[in-house]
């Protein structure tokens, strides 16, 4: 009885899992129809927890403002912290901003600074993930906790196998991500589990201006599209 109790649950599960895929299509569908209207876009990521008025909320608006200003529209998480600067400085220069939302314990809650026509939102973190990616001209990665790692090595991870375009990952803050580079050099680099030419994968700088020079310099004679 037990037995037959156990394999009646997992054919259960089995079933919502098959439903899923349409709430899973859902998302990809109706992301991938209003993303593909906005345009070249730059996204930025960084901590949820970031208070405003501080170092790095005040330079990540700047960040913001710069590359709206150079003509790209600005992707965000779509919460507090960092993701709210983002959005802040591209309102500010009225610029495109984008906000891609999840429902997140604690931290995430819609910025104000979102465009109202911009504004997405999912309950899958994979889903979501393939927004930035696929409609993401580049990576600004403001100083931030796990999930700000987790989305930068993803795309390190997507562009050293080849499995995306390449596209510029700035780091901003060496400060506070220059000991996370040394660890790259200097342990997994020199223990062979990456190559030499992946350092050149990140860019590691401190001003909104640095910003705006590597993508510019790297889309000089380049097309701006989608990423696959």
């Amino acid at each position: 009885m037990r037995k037959e109790q156990h394999f009646k649950g997992w054919n259960e599960i089995k079933t919502n899992d098959s439903w899923a895929i349409f709430k899973i299509m859902g998302e990809f569908v109706s992301g991938f129809e209003k993303m593909s209207e906005i345009g070249p876009c730059v996204s930025i990521f960084g901590s949820a927890r970031t208070k405003e008025n501080t170092e790095y909320y005040n330079l990540s608006v700047n960040v913001a403002k710069s590359i709206a200003e150079a003509g790209y529209g600005v992707i965000t998480g779509g919460g507090p912290g960092i993701m709210e600067a983002g959005n802040r400085g591209a309102y500010l220069a009225g610029g495109t901003s984008v906000g891609l939302n999840i429902d997140l314990p604690f931290e995430q809650h819609d910025n104000p600074y979102i465009d109202s026509d911009k504004s997405l939102d999912f309950d899958y973190f994979f889903v979501r993930k393939v927004m930035f990616v696929k409609y993401s001209q580049g990576f600004v990665v403001m100083p931030g906790g796990f999930g700000t790692l987790d989305e930068l090595f993803e795309a390190i991870t997507l562009i050293q196998t080849n499995k995306i375009e390449k596209f510029p990952i700035i780091l901003v803050g060496s400060k506070f991500w220059g000991g996370l580079i040394d660890w790259i050099k200097n342990t997994m680099l020199s223990a062979g589990n990456i190559s030499p030419k992946d350092m050149d994968l990140i860019k590691l700088v401190d001003t909104e201006g640095e910003v705006v020079e590597i993508l510019d310099s790297f889309y000089k004679g380049r097309s701006l599209s989608p990423n696959f």
